[in-house]
């Protein structure tokens, strides 16, 4: 188990130092075919891991070495392997190495080839390192890493002015969560004397239920979540990370770097479920996260930035799970999410590359009938998010929508309007891109092409996985108990408090009453579905340019202008402080410093006639010296 481990964390390290040092002088090819093998390795490891895994299997703890000992808590470099780790590794390397594959096509005439591939492997190892580590400390670590790829990744064409504000943008917003984190980490070793998870848990006890340290603990390490995984307030940079490649996004959307901050809360839930008012704020957040990027994405016309808020909507979804102690309905989702996201951001990536480099819907239409291959994946993905029956999306959001049904109904019908919002905005994407007549130019439907094979072979396994990720967690009606192989798989690292509030929460709804919701979001998927269409299909509506909009549609195209606020309100106040502090470093410090200068030279001068090299005034001034020293001394005595 050690080595394999050693070996799952190393690899994408060694393809990272090894294209990073050689690549540019070998054969896109060998880098390309070099950077995925260092991923999908480890993710063949992970599954025999996973075979010989189950629900009664016990944490395995890897000590690498002792890092260092402070204040008597001692700190080991080392990883745990249990079933959230195993089950988060599995999703990282599986999805990360269908997306290294899909690049090699997509990015094959890119001039920093072999740096995107190195980034990418860098990336990968910093997530491993974020999920595979034992402790908080390895955690941030990876967490910074992710921060530090993520940054490298969405400004990798650099050359464009724009782009580079958005990596920038994604990396300030992302470091004010990761200080809220670090100190959350903090006051957790000052509280318990460790950081590792398994001691952390055990020492939990010791908080007072909802007292004032486990709530400001909690809330720390809730706000360096928001950062990660984009949640109000922190979420306006997911959208503009779009300026990267779009593997990139699919790789940051999908499965990775925004489910991290879901695996914190799933990881830290001994620490969670004691604080109940926490909780109850994550669910606020949840909400109100996935009710203002649905509404978003329904008059966005660039298909990257209709995927970017679905993603911000979905990671709603998930933290609503996570606010109703539904930690497995989180995970659940998560799983899926990166199933179906992955498949829909590739997608997009393919109609681009057939497109010429276009994203604007306006200009597409009628694509299903050359790139097939693409519009068959592409349908498949926009069918799971929106809820197609027995697809993995409508099993996993079925799943969330109970849990809410369970505490509240009136948490269900919000839930239930926000997955009607999902279901509109992804129909009007398909419906625009591949339906009705082409609307670009002539020299783009000329140039219009199926993705070679190395980009619609991904496609194609993640619209299976699309398909059938579902069946891994079947409502009970169904026949597989309360969703209980998933919650059964992660009993382990749940402590009993966390999964008592867990089972109380999936199996708080009745077999018919299930039935019946159940009924009621099949029903209305297939009627946003056939609105949609008569809509954009039937009487051909088109989308129009961002300011033509008037009323609730400009609000949406405009996102209610909070980028706008944003940059009122913040950006422009810390301009205008760094202008103030400049103008007070040079009108009052700098001359300070100018006058002290000026002193001295003048000072300088003034001895510089004295010392004229005149004997006789040396004579004179010195016997002036010795008459004045005898003076004072004949008065002070």
């Amino acid at each position: 188990m050690e080595n394999l481990v050693y070996t799952i964390i190393l690899l994408p390290l060694l393809g990272f130092l090894i294209n990073g040092l050689l690549g540019k002088n070998l054969p896109k090819i060998v880098v390309g075919s070099l950077a995925t093998a260092m991923v999908f390795i480890p993710f063949c490891i992970a599954v025999s891991i996973f075979m010989n895994f189950d629900s009664e299997s016990q944490p395995v703890i890897v000590k690498a070495f002792e890092w260092f000992r402070v204040n008597g808590i001692q700190i080991n470099f080392g990883f745990q392997i249990d079933q959230l780790s195993l089950m988060m590794v599995m999703i990282i390397t599986g999805i990360g190495s269908l997306i290294h594959l899909y690049s090699i096509g997509y990015m094959s005439h890119d001039k920093g080839f072999y740096k995107f591939f190195t980034y990418l492997n860098l990336f990968i190892f910093s997530m491993l390192l974020l999920v595979m580590g034992s402790n908080y400390l390895i955690l941030f670590i990876g967490w910074e890493g992710v921060g530090l790829c993520s940054y490298l990744l969405i400004g990798f064409w650099y050359t464009n002015e724009e782009y580079g504000k958005a990596a920038r943008k994604a990396f300030i917003m992302n470091r004010i969560g990761d200080l809220a984190l670090l100190i959350g980490i903090f006051m957790i070793a000052s509280q318990t004397n460790a950081v590792d998870y398994l001691t952390v848990a055990q020492n939990a006890g010791k908080f007072e239920l909802d007292g004032t340290i486990i709530i400001f603990i909690t809330a720390s390490l809730f706000i360096g979540a928001t950062g990660k995984s984009a949640q109000v307030p922190l979420y306006t940079w997911l959208p503009d990370a779009m300026a990267g490649p779009t593997p990139v996004s699919a790789l940051i959307h999908a499965a990775t770097m925004v489910t991290a901050g879901i695996y914190l809360v799933v990881r830290s839930n001994f620490l969670f479920t004691l604080a109940p008012t926490v909780q109850d704020g994550i669910l606020l957040i949840g909400f109100l996260t996935a009710a203002l990027a649905g509404f978003y994405a329904l008059r966005q016309n660039d298909i990257k930035k209709v995927l970017a808020y679905s993603t911000v909507s979905q990671l709603g979804f998930m933290f609503i799970a996570l606010g109703l102690g539904a930690y497995t309905t989180a995970m659940f989702h998560v799983m899926t999410h990166a199933f179906f996201k992955a498949l829909l951001f590739l997608g997009a990536g393919s109609v681009i590359h057939a497109m010429s480099n276009e994203q604007d819907m306006r200009f597409m239409g009628g694509l299903k009938k050359y790139i097939p291959i693409t519009h068959a994946t592409f349908l498949i993905g926009t069918l799971a998010i929106s809820g197609f029956p027995l697809l993995s999306g409508m099993i996993s959001k079925d799943e969330i929508l109970v849990a809410a049904y369970s505490k509240n109904p009136i948490y269900w019908v919000m839930l239930f309007i926000l997955a009607a919002v999902t279901a509109t905005y992804m129909f009007r994407l398909y419906y625009l891109t591949f339906h009705g007549d082409f609307r670009g130019t002539d020299e783009q439907k000329h140039h219009l092409h199926e993705s070679p094979t190395s980009m619609t072979l991904p496609l194609i396994v993640l619209a299976v996985l699309s398909v059938l990720g579902g069946f891994i967690n079947l409502p009970h009606f169904i026949g597989h108990g309360h969703y209980a192989k998933l919650m059964e798989w992660l009993k382990p690292v749940l402590t009993e408090e966390s999964f008592k509030q867990m089972e109380t929460t999936l199996t708080g709804v009745a077999e018919s009453t299930e039935f019946i919701l159940l009924g009621a979001t099949v029903a209305m998927f297939f009627a946003v579905w056939f609105i949609v269409k008569n809509t954009y299909v039937n009487k051909k509506k088109r989308a129009i340019a961002e300011d033509d909009y008037t009323g609730w549609e400009k609000l949406s195209a405009k996102k209610l202008y909070v980028d706008e606020l944003y940059n009122a309100l913040i950006v422009k106040t810390v301009e205008g402080l760094g202008r103030g502090g400049k103008m007070f470093d040079k009108g009052v410090l700098d001359r300070f410093v100018d006058y002290i200068g000026e002193g001295a030279e003048d000072s300088g001068r003034s001895m510089k006639r004295i010392q004229n090299g005149n004997v006789e005034n040396y004579i004179l001034i010195m016997s002036l010296a010795v008459g004045i020293i005898l003076i004072v001394n004949f008065i002070l005595q």
